[in-house]
Order: C-alpha cells, then sequence, then structure tokens
C-alpha cells in the first residue's frame, strides 16, 4: 500500500546527538490541523514527540508553553530526569513501556536510540527521519491527515548494517490523555460477529491479537479509547483501527506511571521481515481517527474518508438491490429453478443476481472442486450463458461465487501440485472445512488463480464477484519461511489487476460471513458480506458494531427467509424487512416459495429502498442510548438535516407495560419535521389496545424530538417500526 508525501513547505536538517537528561534545545513544533483535530507535534535534535491528539487546538504562532505545560515531573526511585519516550518509544531513554521497534541483529543491535535526521511537513502532513548510526538503523514516521479528520500513521523501517537485521514488531502509537479511561473493542465468532467488550483502562496491556492470517470473525476493526461515561452521542474517543488484512495486533497500554498509549501494527511470525543491508520494510499503515461527539462521531469521520475515495461506491452509482441464492438452492444449480428466481426477483425488482458455490469443477458438495475455476459440464452443459442471458433479460446484472485462495485435496489442481499450497516443511496442514490454502506468494500458483478466474469474466458478462475466504491459515509458509504478509499483499495485488482488466468489476469481500471485514481490504473490495446469519435480531446487533467503522453502503444487509438456518429463530416479514434497509440492501431467500401478499410487500420495500438509498448511503448514522437492553433507536440523517430516517427496534420484551419514549437527535433543533411512522413491508405486530398519536404525522421541531420525544406502540419482542422524517 503506497503512501504519500504532500508538496514540502518546511525542510530542516539538524546535526545528529544523544544526550540524554539535559536541557532540550528549542524546539521547533508541527501542527498539523484538519475538520476540527489537532496533532502537535514537538521536535529537537534529539527527541521528537506527539504533545497532543485530539481536538483542534486553533491558530497559535507559540507553542512553547505548550511544551512547558505538558513536561512531567521526574519521581523518586526512577531516572534523574523526566523520561519523555517520543514517537519510536525506545527503552534507550528509560522508557519501559512497549517500543516501536523490536528486533536484532544476531542478538546485537536490540535497543536502538534514534536522534533526529532530518523532517519535512505540510499544512496536514509530517515525515520525521530518525537515524542511529551505531545500530545502522533508520526510521521514518510519517503523520498525514487523509480528509474528515482522519490520520494516517505509518513507520519505515531501513537497514543501514552490513549485516541483516531481524525484524519482529514495527508498531504505530500515539500517546493517549489522562482522561481516556475505558476502551472498547470486538469479539465474536461465526454468525455472531463484532460483539463489542468494554473494559476499564487499567495498569497493563491490553491486546487483541489476531493470528488467523487473516482478519476473523474475532477482529476488531477499531480499537476505541474512551473518556470516562463517552456513548454513541458523547464523550471523547481515540480510535485506531490498522490497514491490514493478515495477523494483526492493537493494544491499550496503562504504565505504572499512568501514562497511556495506544497502538496497533501487523504481527509478524517469526522471521518474517528480515532485513538484507539496505534493504527497507514498511510497516502497514493505520488511522487514528478522534471524536468529541462519541462514537457516532468516528463513525462520521471514517464514512467521510472512505466516502470521499473516487473508486467508493457510491460516487459510481447506487447500490443495487441484490439477490443471493445461496440460500435458495445451495448447491442444487438447476436451470429451471434459478430461471423462476430470477423471474420473481424482476417482479420484485431486483437488480443483481448473484450465483453461489456450485458451478465449477467437481463442485457438488464442499469438499470437492475448489482450485478447477472452471464451469462444470455436468451442471451446466451449455455453460453459464443461458442463466446469464435470462438474468439480463430480466433487467439485472449477474455476479458470481469464487473462493480463489482455497483448495480442495480432491481435485484437479491439487493433485496436480500439491506443492503449491502453503506449508512448513514436508508436512500438510491440519485440513479445515475440507480446505488448504493455496501459496500464492508462488508465482505459478497466483497466475493460476487469476487466470482462469480472468477467463471466467472474459468469457461471460459478468460484473460482480462474491469472493470467500473460509477457512484461516495454518503452517502459512512460502518454502517454509513465514509468508502471511505477502499472501495478504498477493490478494491486494489480485483484487488490483481484476478490476484494471476488468474495469466495471466489483467485489464483494466475504470469509465465512464477516471473518475479513477490515480497513485495509476496504480499500479494494466495495462491499462486504457481514454475515452468514440472516437472522433478523442477530443482524441488528452485527450490523450496528460493523457500522462503526464501515459505512452502509459496503455492507451487504439482506432479507433471509422466514425462519433462519444459523438460528432457528422465526421473524414477520417485516423486521426482517426494516433490518435489512441499514445497509446495501437484498434477499437471500427462496423467494419462489412467497406468497402473493409477499412478493406485493417485497415489490413495496424494494422501490423504498430505491427511493431512499441515497439518504442510507449517505447520510450521518446516528445511534441513540436507550438505557434499556429491550430496544434499539438508530437511524440516517442527511448532511443538510432535512431528511431522516429511523428504525425503533424492540428486541426484547420491556419491563414497564409502557414503552420509554424515543428520542432523536442529530436534526437541526430549529427546524420543524414532519414525523410518520411507514411500512413498506407491512407493519410490526401490535401488543396494545389503543395506538399513540403521532403514527400518522405529526409536525415537531428537531429540539422536541431531541427532548420530548415520541411515545411509541407497544410492539412484539423482535419488532421494528420505520420512522420518516422530513424538514417542512
Amino acid at each position: 500500500m503506497q503512501l504519500r508525501l504532500h508538496p514540502v513547505i518546511v525542510k530542516l536538517k539538524l546535526s545528529p546527538t544523544k544526550r540524554l537528561g539535559c536541557d532540550l534545545k528549542t524546539p521547533n513544533f508541527v501542527h498539523l490541523r484538519q475538520s476540527g483535530v489537532s496533532v502537535l507535534v514537538s521536535i529537537t535534535e534529539d527527541l521528537t514527540q506527539v504533545l497532543h491528539w485530539g481536538e483542534d487546538l486553533g491558530p497559535q504562532a507559540d507553542y512553547q508553553d505548550y511544551l512547558l505545560s505538558t513536561r512531567e515531573p521526574s519521581a523518586h526511585a526512577e531516572t534523574d530526569f523526566p523520561v519523555e519516550p517520543g514517537i519510536w518509544r525506545e527503552h534507550a531513554r528509560a522508557f519501559t513501556g512497549a517500543p516501536v521497534v523490536v528486533g536484532h541483529r544476531s542478538g546485537e543491535d536490540f535497543a536502538p536510540l534514534f536522534s533526529l535526521k532530518d523532517y519535512s511537513f505540510s499544512e496536514t502532513e509530517l515525515l520525521v527521519t530518525g537515524q542511529d548510526a551505531a545500530a545502522g538503523l533508520e526510521i521514518e514516521t510519517r503523520f498525514s491527515f487523509l480528509g474528515s479528520g482522519v490520520l494516517e500513521i505509518s513507520t519505515k523501517l531501513l537497514n543501514l548494517g552490513a549485516t541483516e537485521y531481524v525484524l519482529n514488531d514495527l508498531a504505530n502509537y500515539m500517546p493517549l490523555p489522562d482522561r481516556a479511561q475505558q476502551s472498547m473493542d470486538f469479539a465474536g465468532r461465526w454468525v455472531k460477529e463484532r460483539q463489542p467488550v468494554s473494559r476499564e483502562i487499567q495498569p497493563g496491556i491490553v491486546s487483541r491479537e489476531v493470528r488467523e492470517g487473516r482478519t476473523g470473525h474475532d477482529y476488531t476493526i477499531l480499537q476505541l479509547a474512551m473518556s470516562k461515561g463517552a456513548n454513541f452521542r458523547s464523550g471523547e474517543i481515540w480510535s485506531f483501527g490498522l490497514l491490514f488484512s493478515g495477523n494483526s495486533k492493537h493494544t491499550i497500554e496503562q504504565l505504572q506511571s499512568g501514562r497511556k498509549a495506544i497502538s496497533a501494527s501487523e504481527l509478524l511470525l517469526p522471521g518474517e521481515v528480515i532485513l538484507a543491508p539496505l534493504q527497507s520494510h514498511q510497516n502497514a499503515p493505520v488511522v487514528a481517527i478522534y471524536s468529541a461527539a462519541g462514537i457516532d462521531g468516528i463513525s462520521a469521520r471514517s464514512y467521510g474518508w472512505l466516502r470521499a475515495r473516487k473508486n467508493h461506491p457510491t460516487n459510481i452509482r447506487p447500490r443495487p438491490l441484490t439477490l443471493n441464492v445461496w440460500e435458495a438452492v445451495y448447491f442444487d444449480h438447476n436451470l429451471e429453478k434459478l430461471t423462476e428466481l430470477a423471474q420473481v426477483a424482476k417482479q420484485i425488482g431486483v437488480e443483481r443476481f448473484v450465483l453461489d458455490d456450485g458451478w465449477f469443477g467437481s463442485r457438488r458438495d464442499d469438499t470437492t472442486g475448489l482450485g478447477d475455476w472452471v464451469i462444470s459440464k455436468d451442471v451446466w452443459p451449455d455453460g453459464l450463458g443461458p442463466l446469464i442471458e435470462i438474468v439480463k433479460a430480466s433487467g439485472m446484472e449477474f455476479g458470481l461465487w469464487f473462493e480463489g485462495e482455497m483448495v480442495n485435496p480432491d481435485s484437479d489442481l491439487y493433485r496436480q501440485h500439491p506443492d503449491w499450497i502453503l506449508n512448513v516443511g514436508e508436512r500438510v496442514p491440519a485440513v479445515s472445512r475440507g480446505q488448504l490454502v493455496l501459496d500464492l506468494s508462488n508465482p505459478d500458483c497466483y497466475k493460476h488463480v487469476f487466470d482462469q478466474t480472468d477467463a471466467v469474466l472474459r468469457d461471460n458478462d459478468i460484473s460482480y464477484i462474491k469472493w470467500d475466504h473460509n477457512r484461516p491459515l495454518v503452517d502459512p509458509g512460502h518454502r517454509s519461511k513465514a509468508a502471511v504478509r505477502t499472501q495478504t499483499e498477493a490478494i491486494y495485488r489480485l483484487f488490483a489487476e481484476l478490476k484494471k482488466k476488468h474495469p466495471a468489476l466489483e467485489i464483494e469481500s466475504c470469509a465465512s460471513g464477516g471473518g475479513r471485514i477490515d480497513l485495509g481490504i476496504a480499500q479494494v473490495v466495495d462491499r462486504f458480506w457481514v454475515s452468514d446469519c440472516n437472522d433478523a435480531l442477530e443482524r441488528q446487533y452485527i450490523q450496528r458494531y460493523t457500522q462503526i467503522g464501515i459505512p452502509p453502503e459496503m455492507l451487504g444487509s439482506h432479507i433471509g427467509p422466514t425462519t433462519s438456518h444459523t438460528t432457528g429463530r422465526t421473524h414477520n416479514l417485516a423486521f426482517r424487512a426494516v433490518t435489512a434497509l441499514f445497509g446495501h440492501a437484498g434477499l437471500e431467500w427462496d423467494i419462489t416459495k412467497t406468497t402473493p401478499e409477499e412478493k406485493v410487500a417485497l415489490k413495496s420495500w424494494a422501490d423504498y429502498y430505491k427511493t431512499n438509498r441515497g439518504l442510507l448511503h449517505s447520510g450521518d448514522v446516528v445511534r441513540m442510548e436507550t438505557d434499556l437492553d429491550s430496544t434499539f433507536v438508530h437511524g440516517v440523517v442527511s448532511k443538510d438535516k432535512a431528511t431522516a430516517l429511523f428504525a425503533y427496534v424492540t428486541l426484547q420484551a420491556q419491563a414497564g407495560s409502557r414503552p420509554n419514549s424515543i428520542v432523536i437527535d442529530g436534526l437541526d433543533p430549529e427546524k420543524s419535521y414532519s414525523v410518520k411512522a411507514v411500512f413498506p413491508a407491512g407493519q410490526p405486530v401490535f401488543q396494545q389496545r389503543t395506538a399513540p398519536g403521532w403514527l400518522d404525522g405529526v409536525v415537531l421541531t428537531g429540539k422536541a424530538l431531541s427532548q420530548i420525544g415520541l411515545r411509541p406502540p407497544i410492539l412484539f419482542p423482535e419488532s421494528a417500526l420505520l420512522i420518516e422524517i422530513e424538514a417542512t
């Protein structure tokens, strides 16, 4: 992933020194500012340190007193001078926290001490270079605002020595203020991804590590440090998210001094990075996102950054309503059945038809055929052309499923090239889901995967692929050497080359559902499959927390069958439809078995999605604090605060006989709004003798909605109500 340096405004070179415990020479200050966020950095010959990362400090000419105000006293039983770790956190400075650089040269040069070599900066970017001539190392750290106040941090290490340097870790850190007292990250499993985990920040290091070779179901897209009592709508948040899809580590650290820091880095396996003389290593960048407006403020900044990219999907076209046929047919590919599905999809208003697993090689179940990306003559004697023609004639585009990084032992590819797998020595790794992992660091293997995928796309009118990744990496070795990094870089390159060859192609990232969702792969894909669980109740939680870092338009959200095949729960169509609306909406259901009434409701819902996706995929996500485990209130507010769409969700039965008010934030307090309940896919089940008076429409100010709110109807548990809000 290439990083940029903007045009330099100032460049200063200073002679390297190594003085500890003495008075600092007059420092130079760099103040980076963007969208209400400041990063203030002090630079001397001996030390570069971040004095502030947070709310904008405003314009200032003299920062000397900022340095004096933050300089720490030296306590008894500690060093004879204040310990300032600086941006590289070297142990040689008497700093006892985790350093940025961890490595050695045959046991030596394990404790570098960097002196300033030079630095350069613009209004939004700073590049600082340090050097330890004795250790033979040069380090370069870049701070760069990307837009919306999102700060990218990256570090590069250069081996200037005459021998190899073994690098074990090269991390990105930022200091946290004392008022950062709580943390939140995310755990999970298959069909229950991104469950929040909250902790008090206490002495020690909390480290969230991923060793699957991919960002798995328990990966934390962002790690949050929070002021006490911070929530979705208020409080300060400092967050880190790694732009990398392999092994990773996110930490929050508090030392015995009380000093706190947040970090993220690629988790390097033993020997994965060994720098030859004059060879450098660029670490995986991290985005540092600050908010003074709670977790929703973090989301707003992340969305603003992602949406500003030229390749962001909504900058190309509206997100098409999608039908994936997996839960309709599974491996039973039958042209007659699929034609019937396409006909019903046309009636409903579906815009994209996706054929899932089972179309290639000997793939009649999940034990065979992976690696043989050739259309099966047994299932498709005339190829995919007849189905594609039917889909296109119905006004839909066609998408196809791949799992190109994997291979079944029972496949032609594996029988021909058993040496093309990630492994260590002569042993075959443990088989998982009947699969092994192909070694994409092997040029021949990479070419096979690319060429076969390219051929299918070249010979068929396919504009979309769902790319799956159904197992973690075990023994991830290329020629017995650790290769998670090169495997990850290879999939980035493969996606980029496929898109270059097929410019209109969209790619969905899927990994047993939501097992590979991260800010790194978000740069090269257009959509994520959020979870294999289409249970609307579970999806309320999964989508809520996935959307902290990833905008809704990138998150596949489908209406599943009436009874979920992953939980066994049964939900009415109204609840499933409202839940699916708040994402990139679609269907994953045998819609040929729907009743006439359900087809009418689905058509109405599809039309509603198309009418409102501009709002849903461009506005600010608002998640209200309800103080109840039994309800969610969430929605999207347009940037001009003229329109909004909210969902009132009953997750379980409430304790009180009448529900708490729906309070809605994010609107203009001075504007008047028409407010009404809408039912694009049918009404929920009401459990009441009389209904509230506002359902058919009232006019309220934004202030009234945030302070008084709406008394909701009494709904069955696991139901939802849609609220439409428009400025009058």
